[in-house]
Order: structure tokens, then sequence, then C-alpha cells
């Protein structure tokens, strides 16, 4: 980290961290939420953890600015952020409307749909037709949830109702998506650039929960063992579809690519998982940024975006 870059950070008041809160992912949050409140007490931080929870959200307002490590509905879906936007507290990631479509599966399919985007053939159970092309497998998801809970891959007729009756245990709105055959990949991206790629494999049908948190047969590759070609037009494609649906800050975007070669957008994610071990500080290492000069630059772009009346507060409150 640069000398420009702490006295920057020096200039910070005090920061929130806000994690955990009610959704389905509350317990990956809490894992987020203390590596980072970690890293922002290493770089000599007044950082404070506060879970929306168990604390009201009006003692936000007395915080510079907020890092947000909530997953899932209520943090990641545009509440917390507009909450935030009433507050007049600055806050990294995406903002009230980009959130909230990235938050929603079908909604970001269909924008990068429109803006000629690759993504799998795709309908909403009960409200679009069927494509006439789509057979088996199928990937049902659930529309508003992350970390795969809820999702299932479907070989058959037979095994199709199960399966969306279990995505509904989640959403009344459920997705239902072409089977892609081929290698998954994820790009994170810090401000305007887009890190690395990095290729997931695991023994799994698909990179479900237990892959994701619990597995230790999964592997992640970075670099991706692509091209150089390959890794940049990858790494430009997860830029375009994290602008198109409106991203900024920082986020991941989860690609495959299909057996004819072409690559096939899945989602966005706006607010990633934050331990150690995560996708996007993996992407930053191998870009050359260790975990708290990853957090460091999350926050410190929350605070280029901030008014100046808020950035002078927070160079007060570090006096």
């Amino acid at each position: 980290m640069d000398s420009a870059m702490k006295q920057r950070l020096a200039r910070i008041g005090r920061v929130a961290v806000l994690a955990g809160g009610d959704s389905a992912e509350r317990s990956v949050s809490l894992k987020s939420g203390a590596a980072v409140h970690q890293a922002l007490r290493q770089l000599g931080l007044i950082a404070e953890l506060v879970d929306p929870a168990d604390s009201g959200v009006g003692t936000l307002k007395g915080f510079d600015v907020a890092f947000i490590a909530l997953h899932g509905r209520g943090g990641e879906d545009g509440v917390i952020q507009g909450v935030l936007e009433h507050l007049g507290v600055p806050y990294t990631g995406s903002g009230v409307m980009a959130s909230a479509i990235g938050m929603d599966k079908v909604r970001t399919k269909q924008l990068w749909k429109g803006a000629g985007l690759p993504t799998p053939d795709f309908y909403v159970d009960g409200i679009s037709e069927v494509p006439a092309t789509m057979g088996f497998p199928r990937m049902v998801k659930p529309s508003h949830e992350g970390s795969s809970i809820g999702m299932a891959k479907v070989d058959g007729e037979a095994d199709l109702a199960a399966a969306l009756a279990a995505a509904r245990h989640y959403d009344s709105e459920v997705l239902v998506e072409a089977w892609v055959h081929g290698p998954e990949y994820t790009v994170a991206v810090v401000g305007d650039q887009a890190l690395p790629a990095i290729r997931l494999k695991t023994p799994h049908a698909f990179y479900d929960f237990e892959a994701k948190y619990q597995a230790t047969s999964t592997e992640y590759l970075c670099p991706a063992g692509l091209d150089d070609a390959d890794e940049q037009a990858l790494r430009e494609l997860a830029l375009r579809a994290f602008r198109v649906v409106g991203c900024r800050g920082w986020g991941r975007v989860d690609v495959m690519r299909d057996e004819q070669g072409q690559w096939q957008l899945l989602e966005v994610n706006t607010v990633p998982g934050m331990t150690d071990h995560s996708l996007v500080p993996m992407a930053a290492k191998a870009a050359g940024d260790d975990f708290a000069t990853l957090v460091a630059r999350i926050l410190l772009e929350a605070m280029d975006r901030a008014p100046a009346g808020k950035a002078k507060k927070g160079s007060k409150g570090r006096g």
C-alpha cells in the first residue's frame, strides 16, 4: 500500500461494518464482516461491527462511512442502501437500483439480453413460456437468493415439480435456466478494473452451497488457465455486464463457457463474500493486493463518491 493511500485512509472517521442481518446468508455475512472489521482495525481505522438484526438503523447516522458486508435480502437488494442514502451516510458498493436489480436474477438476465450480452435461455415458472428449444437438464433458482440457496439441477420432467416447490420455499418467483455444459468462472470487479478470472472446479453437479462453504474438494484456479486473448475477452465481458446492471464500487460476475466455447453470463453479485478465503480477495491477491489493501480500495472508492461535506466530516473525525 502506497503512502498516498495511507494518507487518504487517515482522513476517514468512524466506519460502520454492516454484517449479519436476517437473510438466509446471515452466517456467511458474519464471517465477511468479521474479516473486514479486522482488516480496518489493522489499517488503524475506527471501525465498529453493526448487525442490523440487533441494532436500529438510526445508529448508523453517527458514522462517516459504511462498509456493507451484508449478503442476501435486506443488505444486498437496495434496502440498506436506501436507508444509508436517507441518512446521508456514504457506503461501499452499488447504489439502490443496481443492488435491487443485481439481487434479482430474472431482471438481471433481461437487462443482459436487452443489451445483447450472452446469457443462457430461461423462463420464469408460471409467468413466461418455456422456450421451445429448452430441453434437459435445467437449473432451477429462486430469483432473489444468493449462495446457491434453493438451487437444483433437474435432469427430467419428473424432477421438475419437486425442484420448483423447493425453490418456492425461498422465493415466490423461480427462474428456470437452460443447463450449460462447461467450466465455470468468476470475475471480480473493483473500481473500474476487472481482476484476474478464477476457474471454479467441483465434483458436485454444480457450484452449490456445500461446494462454496463446506467441501474440501472444490478447486479454485487463479490464473484460470485461459490464454491471454480469452482472459481479456472474459474480463471485458464481465466489466460490461457489471456496468449494464448499473453496478459500481466492487462486485463479482459469474460466467460459464458452453460447449461451443461461448461465454454465458449467469449472475452478478454486488456484495460478494469477504473472508480471507473468498473469491474476490483471491483475485485481488493474484493482482498484487493483500486483503487489507483490497478493503482499503473498496472503502476509499466509497469515500471518493461521497459529497464534499461528508468527506470533510470524515477528515475531522480523525483529527
